[in-house]
């Protein structure tokens, strides 16, 4: 099995070593005309009917961070709440990075695990989309509002406690010349703190103590002032956010989803962001999904400290810059090769195949040292030779808004090798996402036995000595004990 890798700067094409080169749009090969966005229907898709496959990238991982909390409490998690792209990209793949802007594509697989139901045809094809890391000196300076829900529900200690626990800690991380707003909402909204520099965090961090919990949840009043807030404190040349704290549980005033939709929607378009972070036990999966998808942002979950202080430590100064905008993928498979493919996960995230190359259509943001992981089933034909695919991500420049693209290919010979040699991260993606699939039930849930899964996760765990793949090694343990 090879890990191939391109990587390419913004308005440049470097050629790499041992891979494909990269190429700008206008000499990148065009997808063929007629793509009728077939695989946008469930089940594995036939190339010769349609041979592309187009979504928007996705870094959300709040559905695997509810499933683990509600797997915890000794509760199945809804199905409607599991997506399997989240739980595949809650998990650090340290691909290589791009030398620029812009992504680096690898693109590998392997054979499946013996125990996995399928045609002994059948092929597990991942590719990983990857962006340069940035410095914490590098990044521009923030001005950040948090929206925090202090409504009756989020009394509990693991609601609104561990959010005031994670913001003391964040603006103890931050920088003397970041600013920050607070604005909180029960009935209704009310600021607590205008935009205020961090050099006055004594400020701040009273405000963070003063919050108290009580009331109904006018989610769409705190987002309406929130962005108020932001507006108001808008500072040019800053990386400015609306950072949404809830359960997503919305009850008062505003709780029509596309009225509340439309308003994010507008204030992206005018460079603020919003990023969800989901609390409780009980939570609005689906309406913070969207929200942060139409935001412009994306949305994580967290039910304990260790993961909130991550979360505002780690993952939130890694998104206050971005890389790429309305990133967009398009895989394109070679109907002599492949007989069907399917795209594990990613149902609310795919676009018309015509739509790849239309840039006033919604993509995905992405930012710096953010990975992005996809996983095909791939049923190869008797005749198969050459290659499998060719991947291509197009993207928008986050300050030109000019669009780029890079494409990498994969032949049949890099899905041939045997799954317990495959690189343990890739064996952690397939683990990760089946047990998504497994939980999900339906067709797909049974090709799979969590016994099964359960001996891959402890083995990568035993490999690569990371807590993150403990954990999920536990959890499908749990989930087998449960269930």
């Amino acid at each position: 099995m090879r890990l191939k890798s391109s990587a390419v700067a913004l308005c440049t094409v470097l050629a790499l070593a041992g891979c494909s080169s990269s190429k700008a749009p206008d000499s990148a090969p065009r997808p063929p005309a007629g793509g009728d966005g077939a695989q946008n229907e469930a089940g594995p898709q036939r190339p010769e009917r349609d041979d592309l496959s187009t979504f928007a990238l996705d870094v959300d991982t709040a559905s695997y961070g509810y499933a683990a909390g509600r797997l915890r409490d000794g509760r199945r998690p809804d199905p409607d709440t599991v997506r399997p792209e989240e739980f595949v990209n809650s998990f650090d793949q340290h691909y290589p990075q791009p030398k620029g802007d812009g992504f680096a594509v690898h693109v590998d697989g392997t054979r499946l695990p013996a125990s996995h139901e399928a045609s002994g045809d059948t092929r597990l094809l991942r590719i990983g989309l990857q962006t340069r890391g940035e410095d914490s000196e590098q990044r521009k300076d923030a001005a950040l509002t948090f929206v925090i829900d202090v409504s009756g529900s989020m009394a509990d200690p693991d609601r609104l406690g561990l959010v005031q626990d994670a913001l003391h800690t964040l603006v103890d991380q931050l920088r003397p010349t970041d600013a920050v707003a607070i604005v909180t909402f029960n009935d209704r909204a009310k600021v607590v703190r205008e935009m205020t520099r961090v050099a006055e965090k004594q400020r701040l961090h009273d405000a963070i103590d003063s919050l108290r919990a009580g009331g109904s949840t006018n989610l769409g009043d705190g987002l309406v002032t929130g962005y108020e807030t932001a507006r108001d404190g808008f500072r040019q040349g800053y990386s400015n956010r609306v950072i949404l704290l809830s359960d997503g549980l919305a009850n008062t005033g505003t709780t029509d989803a596309d009225r509340m939709l439309r308003q994010v929607r507008e204030e992206a378009d005018k460079e603020i962001a919003l990023l969800g972070v989901g609390v409780g036990s009980d939570y609005g999966d689906d309406l913070m999904e969207r929200l942060a998808d139409r935001g412009d942002g994306f949305v994580v979950y967290v039910s304990e400290r260790r993961q909130a202080r991550d979360v505002f430590v780690r993952r939130l100064p890694a998104t206050l810059a971005l890389r790429a905008m309305d990133a967009k993928a398009q895989v394109q498979f070679d109907p002599k090769s492949v007989a069907s493919y399917e795209l594990v996960g990613y149902e609310n995230r795919k676009v018309a195949d015509d739509d790849f190359r239309n840039d006033r259509v919604d993509g995905g943001e992405v930012g710096p040292g953010h990975s992005v992981t996809a996983l095909y089933l791939v049923r190869l034909t008797p005749e198969a030779a050459g290659r499998v695919a060719e991947v291509r991500v197009r993207w928008l420049d986050p300050s030109t808004k000019q669009p780029s693209e890079t494409y990498e290919s994969i032949a049949v010979g890099d899905l041939s090798g045997d799954f317990a040699s495959a690189d343990a991260r890739l064996r952690v993606c397939y683990a990760a996402a089946f047990f998504a699939v497994a939980l999900r039930g339906g067709d797909g849930a049974r090709a799979v036995q969590l016994a099964d899964l359960a001996k891959i996760a402890d083995d990568a765990a035993g490999r690569l000595d990371e807590r993150p793949v403990d954990d999920l090694a536990d959890l499908i343990h749990t989930a087998q004990r449960l269930f």
